[in-house]
């Protein structure tokens, strides 16, 4: 039998680090038109040898060159038809204001990031007209060692859903989800569709407050973090502030399931070093108010303590400052 056609025949990836440029090259690869949207160093190399994509395999690592066009224009945008929405979350706003009028009618917008407050915010200036936000939960583990590379270590699979009441009961909503889904697939991307998204970014939430800190500070990858029992107890006080500010916000989180969902990352991902990590070693601005700061700034506007969160707040934001100053100065010398 035909399949039907996709409705998505032009893909536009805005923020193409190594999540998006993951996604994009996985889309591109099995035929489909991929434009990604970057800083300029990573579009030259994209257009000089392709997407260098370091994949995990079955069957062992191999390297790809995958073709795709690249760019520094936020104004391509208004050629998809599918944008995939990468950037990290601080710039999230401005990136989306300064998008949105080039966003045409009836294009859909996937937030793949961290946080749960990404796709609202997105929401707020691309709207109407049949234009459509989709929150996405994002599980894979990647880097982008330079520009033009990106290296996959595990997973590449997301969960997507309605963001609001109203388009969760929209059954013309819900078959083009499916029609995501199925246009994922076709790149072997596997994507669950999902009326609790919004549920299940608060669980990811969760896992990034439990291991992004802790890694960044440490410098260290899940599985070594997890060696010493002292993390564990951390990480497991973490997860029951998460908990606690989730459920005040209404999301139907158990401990028992959040403890458990935790666990299973250092299991599935030893070797990954977090984002948050890999931003800090890099000199770059972290994702952290996002993260452990979201769940402090919630827990005190909902009289939920939160002081492991807080604290894993403070000593990355204290790191960012490290970094950005240099090296320390006014050092007297030793004798």
């Amino acid at each position: 039998m035909t399949q039907p056609e996709s409705p998505f025949r032009s893909t536009v990836v805005v923020g193409a680090g190594a999540v998006g440029g993951f996604f994009g090259a996985m889309l591109a690869r099995a035929g489909h038109r991929v434009t990604l949207v970057g800083r300029a160093a990573q579009a030259e190399a994209v257009a000089a040898r392709g997407l260098q994509l370091h994949l995990t395999t079955p069957a062992g690592p191999r390297v790809e060159a995958v073709r795709l066009a690249a760019t520094t224009e936020l104004s391509t945008v208004r050629d998809a038809d599918l944008v995939l929405f990468c950037v990290k979350s601080p710039d999230t706003d401005a990136v989306a204001r300064e998008m949105a009028p080039h966003v045409a009618a009836g294009t859909w917008v996937m937030s793949l990031q961290n946080g749960v407050d990404n796709a609202a915010a997105i929401a707020r200036h691309v709207h109407g007209d049949g234009r459509v936000v989709v929150p996405t939960v994002v599980y894979v583990a990647t880097a982008m060692p330079e520009p033009g590379v990106v290296k996959h270590f595990g997973r590449g699979d997301l969960v997507a859903g309605p963001l609001t009441a109203a388009d969760a009961a929209d059954a013309v909503h819900g078959a083009k989800l499916q029609a995501l889904a199925a246009f994922f697939a076709g790149a072997g991307v596997p994507v669950r569709v999902s009326a609790e998204v919004m549920h299940e970014l608060w669980m990811k939430l969760m896992v990034n407050c439990a291991y992004n800190a802790i890694s960044a500070l440490a410098q260290l990858p899940y599985g070594r973090m997890v060696g010493q029992a002292e993390i564990r107890e951390v990480q497991r006080t973490v997860v029951e502030e998460v908990v606690a500010v989730a459920r005040a916000e209404g999301q139907p989180m158990t401990l028992a399931a959040a403890l458990e969902a935790m666990e299973r990352i250092a299991v599935a991902m030893p070797g990954q070093y977090s984002s948050t990590a890999q931003d800090l070693a890099r000199g770059k601005p972290t994702e952290i108010d996002h993260l452990n700061g979201h769940v402090a700034r919630r827990g005190q506007a909902l009289s939920v303590a939160t002081p492991v969160n807080r604290t894993l707040h403070a000593l990355v934001k204290l790191a960012e400052a490290a970094r950005s100053a240099g090296p320390a100065a006014g050092l007297a010398a030793k004798p």
